[in-house]
């Protein structure tokens, strides 16, 4: 009972006090081992597997860089390629919408010249020829084009219809 007693008498600050001192003294030690086993250049098990992994964190970061500097110039390809898709769909819109400005304005024109050349015409095929115009310039005025071409035509193709209208043939 005697032992319980002392026990409970024991200085904690001295115990905590030692033990630090203790910690203290043997990381010195070590770290003077260390020191003079690397000054006559012997290597323990320790001393390699810190160096190896030195080395391997070094390595790791060497690839990370060269990661780093393939995604940059795989971004600016990217880039270019997608720059360079922008401008083929550019390019292919403005062909097709070249085509179907053409398209409308042949037929329009077309349409114009059967009725100047006095052939017959039904009021359905210039029904068909006015809404094509309408479309014709609907799309001019979207890309901001200028008619100057149709006019003419359209005037003669009006002109037949509502000639038709009122012979109500």
């Amino acid at each position: 009972m005697n032992e319980i007693i002392e026990l409970f008498n024991i200085d904690f600050t001295y115990v905590f006090i030692a033990v630090f001192s203790i910690l203290t003294c043997l990381k010195v030690i070590i770290s003077l081992f260390e020191w003079i086993i690397g000054k006559f250049g012997l290597e323990t098990k320790w001393m390699r597997q810190k160096r190896k992994e030195r080395e391997l964190l070094i390595q790791t970061s060497q690839n990370l860089v060269t990661l780093q500097e393939k995604h940059v110039e795989d971004m600016k390809k990217s880039d270019e390629h997608d720059a360079e898709m922008r401008n083929d769909i550019k390019e292919l819109t403005d062909l097709f919408v070249n085509k179907q400005i053409n398209d409308y304005r042949w037929e329009i024109i077309n349409l114009a010249d059967k009725i100047s050349g006095k052939k017959f015409v039904s009021k359905e095929c210039l029904r068909h020829a006015i809404s094509t115009y309408e479309k014709y310039e609907k799309i001019i005025e979207e890309h901001g084009l200028s008619n100057g071409e149709v006019e003419i035509s359209i005037e003669v193709i009006k002109e037949s219809y509502q000639n038709k209208l009122k012979d109500g043939s």
